[in-house]
């Protein structure tokens, strides 16, 4: 979707910061190769996001980005979306389909291990059908995403929304650091670390942040895992959104009142425009529209935009609201994100992949 002036004015100064941390975070990548830009990128920018909210509270009493809330938005999740389409140059359509293939059957038993999990271990916890479903496809598909596109068809309150989209921040922030030493610990080849980044870690950012620093041919992989994996909210909201409608229906018989919040899913409004635009790229590479000697400048230009979007998203950290969301929905997070994890490695032992 386009954006008006107002909203690019408003945008820039969250977006200089993003990128000015960005460039230390890319020296101090190049100076610590073992580092890589995007850690480094999420450190620097927590800290100055700490700095930011402690200085807000002291001189407006409010714990907030204030102007610069808009850029870091931006920087979060635009940039990143940029990023991943420019990772389409390096990939050919055989490719998409032959990873898409082979690790299908790993994307869908980790799925159906996590909803179970969250249905099961959120009851144990006594934590709220409503919460343990957007915590459930939040780490079974594709994190903040999936959270929204489910918020409307099951009414979830605001506060169960902040409670889950924390919860799977806290995983993901953990997986850019936790899952290469896992990898490394486990001996894992870049294609099976790229299979078990893009199914076990939850928003695309971290997906491609974790994968980025294991290796080139890792991200490939993972950017293709998880695209084909994100795919899957479609069928899983237009479910929610049938069972929703029936539950209405029996709480209000008459027929007006009951299917509408069903028909209100628009399929294709699911689809990122993202994937999309990773697709067309992967066809311009696939017909030579695109030449195989542009893919590094393209490879190089998306790390750098993933370093600047992990940026904006360490700036973005809200501790508070960390210790806020209160320690059953946060255990059941963890507990899932642990499981999906596991069952990712154990499907690719399984099929012989590791």
């Amino acid at each position: 979707m386009p954006l008006s002036r107002p909203a690019i004015t408003a945008a820039l100064p969250g977006v200089a910061l993003a990128v000015v941390i960005g460039v230390a975070a890319t020296l101090i990548g190049r100076a610590v190769p073992v580092l890589g830009g995007p850690v480094p990128a999420v450190v620097l920018g927590a800290l100055v996001g700490w700095l930011v909210r402690r200085r807000r509270q002291q001189d407006h009493g409010t714990a907030d980005l204030g102007g610069l809330q808009p850029g870091v938005k931006f920087a979060s999740s635009r940039v990143l979306q940029a990023a991943v389409v420019l990772l389409g140059a390096q990939l050919s359509i055989a490719e998409v389909l032959r990873i898409g293939g082979e690790t299908l059957p790993v994307m869908v038993t980790t799925l159906v291990v996590c909803l179970v999990a969250a249905w099961g271990i959120g009851r144990l916890l006594r934590v709220s059908s409503t919460l343990r479903t957007l915590i459930g496809v939040g780490t079974g598909i594709c994190g903040a995403s999936a959270i929204a596109a489910v918020t409307p068809v099951v009414g979830a309150a605001s506060a169960e929304v902040a409670y889950a989209l924390s919860t799977i921040f806290l995983c993901n922030i953990a997986a850019v650091f936790v899952f290469p030493l896992v990898g490394h610990a486990l001996g894992l080849s870049q294609h099976a670390f790229g299979v078990f980044a893009g199914t076990a870690v939850n928003d695309t950012s971290s997906v491609v942040a974790t994968a980025t620093i294991y290796g080139r041919q890792a991200t490939d992989t993972a950017v293709v895992v998880k695209l084909v994996r994100t795919l899957m909210i479609i069928p899983i909201v237009v479910g929610l959104a049938g069972l929703e409608a029936r539950r209405t229906a029996r709480a209000q018989p008459d027929p007006a009142d009951g299917p509408r919040r069903a028909g209100g899913v628009r399929v294709l409004r699911l689809v990122p425009w993202f994937l999309v635009g990773f697709l067309v790229v992967v066809l311009l590479r696939t017909t030579g529209v695109l030449p195989a000697a542009a893919a590094p400048g393209f490879s190089a230009a998306a790390t750098f935009l993933i370093t600047v979007a992990l940026a904006a998203v360490g700036v973005s950290t809200d501790f508070a609201a960390l210790r806020r969301a209160g320690f059953r929905p946060m255990l059941l997070g963890i507990a899932l994100w642990v499981l999906v994890a596991a069952t990712s490695l154990g499907v690719q032992a399984a099929f012989g992949q590791l």
